[in-house]
């Protein structure tokens, strides 16, 4: 007789500690989600995708004014896409300056997120290389057209289930 299968005890998830832009953005009521700091303590939100630009402009508009990175990654096959920013407010008066990252988390097969480009211009060529290399799609980008690959390069290279092509044949350049 086989023995009854008893339920592993899980642990209670630990709460996130908000940290400031977590409570600015509670006080403004723009919808996020605050998860851990990262390893150097760097505060992180999540933000639904029809929220970022409420979000990005209320940060903007709170002094984060430098995009010092946005990038985007792949969770793992069949997984979500995520497309992060890591904003710094620069300030004279800092010793050392006040940074968040934002992560809005996208399905694999349509991911669409509004441009912080109109916020912060040094998004334009980082937009454009996640689109490259993801498949993002960065709605309302003045320019949103490969910037690494070939224009006619078929599938997103940096997609875990990324299959590459036996070969590419190059066009002549005239």
């Amino acid at each position: 007789m086989a023995e009854e299968e008893k339920p592993v005890p899980t642990e209670p998830s630990q709460p996130v500690e908000t940290g400031k832009v977590s409570q600015l953005l509670t006080e403004k009521n723009l919808a996020h989600e605050a998860l851990a700091a990262d390893r150097l303590g760097v505060e992180m939100i999540k933000v639904e995708p029809e929220f970022l630009l409420p979000v990005a402009k209320a940060l903007h508009d709170d002094g984060f004014n430098y995009l010092q990175c946005q990038g985007a990654y792949d969770s793992g096959p069949g997984e979500e896409l995520v497309s992060f920013y890591h904003l710094i407010k620069v300030s004279d008066d800092a010793d050392r300056p006040e940074e968040v990252r934002v992560k809005v988390f996208l399905p694999r097969e349509n991911p669409r997120v509004p441009s912080v480009y109109w916020i912060w211009k040094a998004a334009d060529f980082q937009e454009r290389e996640s689109y490259d290399m993801y498949g993002i799609i960065y709605e309302g980008h003045p320019n949103l057209k490969r910037i690494l690959m070939p224009e006619d390069w078929v599938g997103w290279p940096l997609r875990k289930d990324y299959i590459s092509p036996d070969f590419y044949e190059l066009q002549d350049a005239y």
